[in-house]
């Protein structure tokens, strides 16, 4: 088989490609989540203890010349992330869950258990007379 079509088989089957999506997807869903950290809950939520610092930018949040503000927006951002995933990991595990399997009848009496029995009502039918 020549390399060519050795390679296109590789590279066209269906995981790669599923693959491909979800690299490209999981770049956008990156950018969606950099954009809500930068965008929404650092001026929302962070922004009062950037005040206090005297900080306007996260990215400028700094100490002793090292800047941890790009690394604590990193930080939030992989937790969302990590948390989002975790979300629809476990939505898709329950919608996945097949329903448990009812338990099995009991197994009905052995030889012995029904010669047994017969030997009770025979004499609960003896003392009874």
């Amino acid at each position: 088989m020549g390399f060519a079509k050795e390679f296109k088989e590789f590279a066209f089957k269906g995981n790669v490609v599923d693959l491909a999506v979800g690299v490209i997807i999981g770049a956008a869903f990156s950018a969606i989540v950099k954009s809500l950290v930068d965008d929404i809950i650092t001026p929302l939520i962070l922004n009062p203890a950037l005040e206090k610092a005297n900080v306007k930018n996260i990215a400028e949040l700094s100490w002793d010349g090292v800047k941890y503000g790009n690394f604590l927006s990193s930080v939030i951002s992989f937790l969302i992330v990590a948390f989002v995933l975790f979300m629809m990991i476990k939505g898709i595990n329950s919608l996945g869950k097949k329903k448990e399997e009812a338990p099995a009848a009991p197994a009905g009496p052995t030889e012995d258990q029904k010669l047994l029995m017969e030997i009770r009502d025979l004499l609960k039918t003896k003392n009874n007379i």
